[in-house]
């Protein structure tokens, strides 16, 4: 089993300091969330608190996910940097390639590029891509992406987006891994067809995980490698952590702080360092 810490909307000058913790003591990675701005006036609930209150985001800082990643490979020589999750249909796909084969190539295959779609109107909007379509122009730039990741010439003339034969360099030594977020069935389909799921947390692991491996089956995928990411309970303790193992969970996903909290983080940097450490005393160094 791995272990990926996640420690997000914090002071920006926890986030180095944290990755370097996490390097030393065991961690597998480091999750990098994506938010793009804050709307003034929003009608939208958010789909990962019980009442859809999306007040907790306002204030917290987030620097931008391909910088944060560039920046803690820059400091890092082992662990994995896993997006959770870019708004991938909100940006341009070709220089969303380009930024995400050169944080590949610099951290040396240490990126994993995990996307999924905007729960926000309002990044489509501002941002002046249309929301209608949304899952479609999603596999379209997921197809984009890879493609251009493998080198060589490309063209592509798709639904949403053409252009003439291209190619980029530097591009990674190996294929870049594309991990899908989302609970939805659409999520779940669309994980099956790539590279592994990045489980956000709540919901029913156990139901998400069948409808998966259903999917999987359908798509002819089963023996491929594949990355499960789980942030559940029960990778907070040796016996949870076999039972995550056990349902096929890959990568468990640990954060120490309630990150839905309406309040700014003031939580001192050591109290992080030490909680971390901790668990990786505790777990980590005897998961095995």
């Amino acid at each position: 089993m791995r272990f990926h810490y996640a420690e997000s909307m914090t002071p920006i000058a926890n986030l180095l300091p944290l990755a370097k913790e996490v390097e030393d003591h065991g961690y597998a990675g480091y999750m990098i969330p994506d938010s793009l701005f804050y709307p003034a006036e929003s009608d939208t609930k958010y789909a990962y608190t019980a009442d859809g209150d999306r007040r907790f985001l306002e204030n917290k800082p987030f620097v931008e996910s391909f910088i944060l990643a560039s920046a803690m490979g820059a400091i890092t020589k082992r662990i994995e940097l896993t997006t959770f999750v870019v708004k991938l249909p909100v940006r341009q796909p070709v220089y969303a390639a380009k930024l995400a084969t050169s944080v590949a190539a610099l951290t040396n295959n240490r990126f994993n590029f995990g996307v999924g779609l905007s729960v926000w109107p309002e990044d489509y909007e501002f941002l002046g891509v249309p929301y209608e379509h949304r899952g479609r122009r999603l596999d379209e730039c997921i197809e984009i992406v890879k493609n251009l990741a493998r080198g060589g010439y490309y063209e592509h003339k798709g639904e949403f987006y053409q252009f003439e034969a291209l190619k980029m360099n530097p591009i990674p030594t190996k294929p870049l891994p594309i991990m899908i977020g989302g609970h939805a069935d659409a999520a779940l389909k669309r994980a099956a067809r790539h590279d592994g799921w990045l489980h956000a947390g709540g919901g029913d692991l156990d139901d998400m995980l069948k409808r998966l491996a259903g999917y999987r089956a359908e798509a002819g995928t089963t023996n491929k490698p594949f990355r499960i990411f789980a942030a559940s309970l029960d990778g907070f303790s040796l016996d949870g952590v076999k039972r995550l193992e056990d349902k096929g969970v890959t990568d468990v996903v640990v954060g120490f702080r309630n990150s839905y909290a309406m309040e700014e983080d003031t939580q001192p940097l050591q109290d992080k360092i030490a909680a971390l450490r901790g668990f990786a005393d505790a777990v980590i160094s005897k998961a095995g």
